[in-house]
């Protein structure tokens, strides 16, 4: 039987006040890329995260008080500061209101449970079917392809592009990335990389043509 983690696992309370490590880290495996006080930026793995800090695969560590900014699959941007180096990286710490905080808790516990149960997509927001809103799709290879939104949520999308693609592709429908999850008898389910605030939000950012 599959034990679930839950929201309030993330967080760590010891006689009313939090601890020095006052989030549970979680194994992760999420892509990203961060900027650093250079403007450049860097590809990374975050391979560890909590609601308040997060461990960073990466060739480029920058320095240990340096401010940063990640951008996480499935997350979201997220800034803060270098705590310390380590082996392969580097560690962060959040800066990020208790809001925040507590968004990034409920995306874990999501991010978490659905490995745990294998689940193909994000099914928390309800899906509205589409007709006529099309759009283009830009696939790996640089390849910009005509496609058509067959329905969609806040977090992901059903999109009929002619063709069959590998899980976990990364593509580009309108000015929203995500990730191929499954290929569907007419197309492709995908997973956005980050949730929208609305469906006018959505269907805005999907539809160019």
């Amino acid at each position: 039987m599959v034990e679930l983690v839950r929201k309030k696992d993330f967080l760590i309370l010891k006689q009313g006040r939090y601890e020095l490590r006052r989030f549970h880290r979680v194994k992760v495996n999420l892509l990203g890329r961060f900027m650093l006080s250079d403007k450049q930026e860097y590809p990374c793995h975050i391979i560890e995260m909590s609601p308040g800090d997060a461990a960073l695969i990466s060739p480029i560590k920058g320095k240990i008080g340096e401010e940063i900014v990640v951008y996480m699959d499935e997350i979201g941007r997220i800034e803060g500061v270098i705590a310390r180096h380590a082996e392969g990286g580097f560690a962060i710490t959040f800066k990020t209101s208790h809001i925040k905080r507590d968004k990034i808790a409920d995306q874990l516990t999501w991010i978490i449970n659905k490995h745990e149960l294998n689940l193909p997509e994000d099914r928390r927001h309800e899906r509205m079917t589409m007709y006529n809103l099309n759009s283009q799709a830009i696939l790996p290879n640089g390849e910009m392809v005509n496609c058509r939104v067959l329905d969609m949520s806040l977090s992901g999308a059903a999109i009929d592009i002619g063709r069959e693609l590998p899980k976990d592709t990364i593509v580009i429908i309108g000015n929203v990335r995500g990730k191929v999850v499954r290929n569907l008898e007419k197309g492709i389910a995908v997973e956005f990389m980050v949730t929208h605030i609305s469906p006018a939000h959505v269907q805005s950012a999907l539809q160019l043509l």
